[in-house]
């Protein structure tokens, strides 16, 4: 792969990289905000009914998930950079051969090829 084209998978990256964190802030402070009494201005501790518990407790572990997938997916990035510099993006880690520019393209920090991707997701 050229320069040129390492510089359009590692803006893209950069520029994805960018979204996730912001994604990633906007996440945490929805989970670990203030609850739905709070943001109501409801200063008694008992909600209105026992089912807002359950789900601001649902819709808080929902987010907290989200965060996590989010997070997991800035660390493939971080590694996508890493092999951009290190002059091994593009080449599966897994078998070494080439990742074709079409995958790359959708999604820019995968690491596998498409044959090993779709082994290593039997397994």
């Amino acid at each position: 792969m050229n320069k040129s084209e390492l510089k359009v998978f590692k803006d893209l990256l950069l520029a994805l990289r960018a979204r996730l964190r912001g994604d990633v802030i906007a996440l945490a402070d929805a989970a670990l905000g203030k609850t739905r009494s709070e943001s109501s201005g409801d200063l008694s501790s008992m909600p209105i009914h026992m089912a807002d518990v359950g789900s601001d407790n649902y819709e808080q572990e929902f987010t907290l998930s989200m965060m996590q997938s989010e997070e997991e997916t800035l660390d493939q990035i971080e590694s996508a950079l890493d092999r951009i510099q290190d002059g091994v993006f593009g080449s599966c880690v897994e078998c070494d051969g080439r990742i074709s520019k079409k995958r790359l393209h959708a999604i820019p920090y995968t690491p596998f090829c498409i044959k090993c991707a779709s082994q290593l997701e039997r397994h």
